[in-house]
């Protein structure tokens, strides 16, 4: 498919690498706008607890509020949206020349099965085939409990990768934490020196370029990144790294990731009616210009190209609730 072209930079809006350039955000439709704000921090709604939302648009900063205690400095929980950086991580070291995702991966674990065939490109779109139950409810057959709380929190990449397979690479999309850190595993291993390499790396490649200060991820005792959900930052530095890839991965006068690596990122490899997937991001199945980072308990970092538009939602919202959730974002976007 043909996608819509991401927009550059205004010249009157100066890049947020120290602050944000705020502007007042005008809304096309007031009434609804202010509505759904309102729905959003009322703590009786469906919609649970927001801690923070912000809006950029244009490259300023438009709307920020903050919820239950929290406020702009307070760190954040990333859950999934984590992925979505991991994805940023493995087109930095594509850029750099270390990585080919499309090769596949010598893990030891894999090298007498069909499972050698799989790709760090199955993996970003979760066609990877092994088996993982993705499920937070808490049951003994939950992988990824398992592997973020319990017998596989040590060393997160290789339970994920001692999975068997279910399916041919490729063939199959289900959605598992493990593929994510199944990659942090292997980016691991190209960068070096363990979790201090790998922060060094995030820090000087990605973060510190585009004014990200705050971003804390956590390692598991091997020494891989927890790429599948654990990050923290402040929201001002989520929307940062939103910006980044809204504007084709250029921060002032730097390619820090290639245009064709957000391309692939936001380029469909799945979609059923309720969802679409490209590449460690989430897609709008109903608008498929409209690309997304989710996670856990309603996180939402939504990228708006047509309208130049960054939504960033954190807080705490019943997982039966999230599709509405973003509906509802939809919804404030559209009345912008």
């Amino acid at each position: 498919m043909e996608l819509v072209r991401l927009p550059a930079q205004p010249r009157t809006a100066p890049w947020p690498t120290e602050s944000w350039s705020r502007k007042d955000p005008n809304p096309q439709k007031p009434d609804d706008f202010q509505r759904i704000i309102d729905s959003l921090f009322n703590p009786t709604s469906q919609f649970g607890y927001t801690y923070a939302l912000l809006i950029v648009k244009e490259g300023e900063l438009v709307f920020e509020k903050y919820g239950y205690g929290s406020n702009s400095f307070y760190l954040q929980y990333s859950w999934s949206i984590a992925k979505s950086i991991t994805h940023a991580l493995v087109g930095a070291l594509v850029a750099d020349g270390k990585l080919d995702i499309y090769e596949p991966l010598s893990l030891s674990e894999w090298s007498e099965d069909s499972r050698s065939k799989i790709t760090i490109d199955h993996l970003l779109k979760m066609s990877g085939g092994l088996q993982f139950n993705e499920d937070y409810v808490g049951q003994s057959s939950s992988d990824v409990i398992s592997m973020l709380m319990f017998e596989g929190r040590h060393d997160t990449g290789a339970f994920a990768a001692n999975q068997p397979l279910l399916n041919s690479p490729g063939k199959f999309w289900s959605y598992s934490s493990g593929s994510t850190n199944i990659i942090c595993r292997v980016l691991k291993r190209i960068v070096g020196d363990g979790a201090n390499g790998m922060i060094k790396y995030m820090n000087k490649r990605l973060f510190e370029p585009i004014g990200i200060r705050t971003a804390t991820p956590k390692f598991d005792a091997s020494g891989t990144f927890i790429g599948s959900s654990f990050l923290m930052a402040i929201p001002q530095d989520f929307a940062r790294f939103g910006l980044l890839y809204l504007r084709g991965g250029v921060w002032e006068n730097r390619q820090i990731l290639s245009k064709d690596w957000i391309d692939y990122g936001r380029t469909p490899s799945f979609k059923d009616e309720k969802q679409c997937y490209g590449a460690h991001w989430w897609i709008n199945p109903n608008d498929l210009t409209q690309f997304y980072a989710s996670g856990f308990e309603g996180q939402t970092l939504l990228l708006d190209p047509n309208k130049d538009t960054i939504v960033l939602r954190l807080g705490r919202t019943p997982d039966l609730e999230a599709a509405s959730l973003r509906s509802k974002l939809y919804d404030l976007v559209d009345s912008l």
